[in-house]
């Protein structure tokens, strides 16, 4: 479906940092690109509102969403108490295929930044966090989960001004082995130890500019 296709790739490029906090989503322009009519544009939009990823504006339109510093100490604080859940669960069902596949998260994203390639360092970043909410098998604080990272990718895109995700590869190898060994109160301090130390790359003083060009930003992802 066209809004299925719309969501995923304004997601994902959110999540890549390739559309930044406040950039406009016009609707032609959108209906355009997809090659679709622009009620399809606006169920799409509407669905991403209610993730949090945009803002509908009344007169003025949809954006990607522009997250307050309230809201980012909410996103973390939140994160930290949905992360500690899932991580307990981590350890109950934790297999040695799911260890070497997290492993092989790391090093992928490992090569993505030794490359200088910011997206996928950031899509992997996410998708190492994505895979603990899976082994945890809870679908509701895997979905919360998604939104909320999603959500940090614009906080942190927004506040920081190098862009990066700080997700130090040896913070993550020290979370896996942490799991492997199945130490639940060493894998809770590395958890918290791990959101702290994103939160506290943040300078609410600075902020980024959006660009308005979608065409040049965005992927499509068919369903």
């Amino acid at each position: 479906m066209p809004e299925q296709t719309i969501i995923n790739s304004i997601t994902a490029a959110v999540s890549e940092q390739r559309l930044p906090a406040g950039t406009k989503l016009g609707e032609q322009v959108l209906s355009d690109l997809f090659d679709c009519n622009r009620a399809n544009v606006r169920r799409a939009l509407s669905t991403l509102a209610t993730m949090h990823v945009v803002q509908l504006q009344p007169n003025r339109g949809a954006f990607i969403s522009t997250p307050s510093p309230k809201e980012a100490g909410d996103v973390f604080e939140a994160r930290r108490m949905i992360e500690r859940m899932l991580a307990r669960k981590v350890i109950e069902n934790i297999t040695p295929d799911d260890i070497v596949d997290m492993r092989a998260i790391i090093a992928t994203e490992a090569k993505a930044r030794a490359n200088g390639d910011k997206p996928a360092e950031l899509r992997l970043s996410r998708t190492f966090h994505m895979r603990l909410a899976m082994i945890a098998d809870n679908q509701v604080l895997e979905r919360f989960l998604s939104e909320l990272t999603l959500r940090t990718t614009l906080i942190i895109g927004l506040y920081n001004m190098a862009g990066s995700s700080h997700c130090a590869e040896d913070e993550h190898l020290e979370i896996v082995q942490a799991i492997e060994d199945k130490d639940e109160e060493r894998l809770l301090l590395l958890i918290d130890q791990h959101l702290n130390h994103l939160e506290a790359g943040l300078d609410f003083k600075t902020s980024t500019k959006p660009f308005f060009n979608l065409a040049e930003h965005l992927t499509i992802i068919p369903v």
